[in-house]
């Protein structure tokens, strides 16, 4: 995937109607947002639109109302906050791309903001309906993706719309783009890569792409206890993808044939049972991961795994992370989650960090700061990661 594409800046705005894909799937509750972390990421590419006299016809969505009108769903409360935040009315359309919304953008002037309903409203969003596509494209003469969070799906508002209509990159989606693209296609080196989480399964794809990439590779989480059975070792009571234990045998071969240094912990926290609730106190204890007791399951890197990580981390020039060390929502599981967290922030290289747990780890603790990239978009970051092309990025006009 061309990873160079063309930005706002790019491209002449004053004038146009210019429809742009947010990530305004915020939380609520009791039909107020809890957090509006979404809605101010996405501010600078509205400001400098509205700076630059162009009309703005905003659009994302929220939740999964599957093709039903759910007013819990509304992003009526979205116009209010970003109406709060550039001091100035933003006009709230009553439907997608219909009658309201038509005759709204219409009566833009340069520098006016308008929202449309949730895309999902309608069903032919998240099947990229071409006439929903069209429908959207005829509101504007120039379409914006910025949102990264969704553009790995191929849905009307995140790439159809990019049929009809001039395609260019908002500063969030560009951000990702450049920081994430130059990652992967030429990163300054040694490049290292951290993965985590419970299962293989999810990470398939990732881990053979980046064994093209990395010079060290590490695997901690759930899925390290995988590849540790692969190797014979007996893992207790952990959790163990049976299916995967040749796949992982095949990796671990194929680090070795490329000359890549695959670090899996060398000891673990164990406990009898997983934490129930999750956040529950349990003692636990720190042993080797080659002598797990058959009566025990590992839940945690231990200190020894956290100390040879660190050191990893500390000696790269770039590092992506994608995925939390253990029960990170268990306080005292979370200590080999903080400690890969703690290296990237104290790292003077590249840091890189995957949407998801990883990002809510570093932001809990404070590191968000520190840290060059943290990623707006899990499943996009994922599938970045996989080498895949993400038809919200794709259908972007290259420089």
């Amino acid at each position: 995937m061309n990873y160079n594409k063309k930005s706002i800046e790019d491209i002449e705005v004053a004038g146009k109607r210019v429809l742009c894909r947010c990530d305004f799937n915020v939380p609520t509750k009791d039909g107020k947002i809890t957090s509006d972390k979404r809605i101010v990421a996405a501010l600078p590419t509205i400001k400098y639109l509205v700076e630059h006299d162009a009309k703005v016809i905003l659009c994302s969505h929220m939740g999964k109302p599957k093709g039903e009108w759910k007013p819990e769903l509304s992003l009526k409360v979205v116009a209010d906050r970003i109406s709060e935040l550039l001091g100035k009315e933003v006009i709230m359309a009553s439907d997608v791309a219909g009658e309201d919304s038509k005759a709204k953008a219409a009566a833009l002037k340069n520098g006016d903001v308008m929202l449309l309903e949730n895309t999902r409203y309608i069903k032919g969003e998240t099947k990229n309906d071409p006439e929903l596509s069209k429908a959207l494209a005829d509101l504007a003469d120039i379409f914006v993706n910025d949102a990264f969070g969704t553009a790995h799906r191929a849905h009307s508002s995140t790439a159809g719309v990019a049929d009809y209509l001039p395609a260019v990159s908002g500063y969030l989606v560009q951000k990702e783009v450049s920081i994430m693209g130059k990652a992967l296609a030429a990163p300054e080196r040694p490049f290292v890569a951290i993965l985590g989480g419970a299962k293989v399964s999810d990470k398939l794809n990732v881990i053979n792409n980046l064994l093209e990439k990395v010079d060290t590779l590490i695997i901690g989480g759930g899925m390290a206890y995988t590849f540790l059975a692969a190797q014979g070792y007996t893992v207790g009571k952990s959790l163990v993808d049976n299916e995967k234990l040749d796949y992982c045998k095949e990796m671990l071969a194929k680090a070795e044939a490329k000359g890549v240094k695959l670090l899996l912990p060398v000891d673990t926290a164990i406990a009898p049972s997983f934490p129930s609730p999750i956040d529950a106190e349990i003692p636990v204890e720190y042993v080797d991961c080659t002598a797990i007791p058959a009566d025990q399951m590992g839940l945690d890197i231990g200190p020894k795994a956290c100390a040879e990580f660190a050191a990893a981390a500390k000696a790269a020039k770039t590092v992506v992370w994608n995925g939390p060390m253990g029960v990170f929502e268990n306080p005292t599981l979370a200590k080999g989650t903080i400690a890969v967290a703690q290296a990237l922030a104290d790292s003077d290289a590249v840091t890189i960090v995957g949407g998801g747990d990883s990002a809510a780890a570093c932001e809990q603790l404070g590191f968000a700061n520190a840290i060059t990239h943290i990623s707006t978009g899990g499943g996009a970051s994922l599938e970045f990661l996989e080498g895949l092309e993400l038809p919200g990025i794709a259908c972007l006009q290259d420089k």
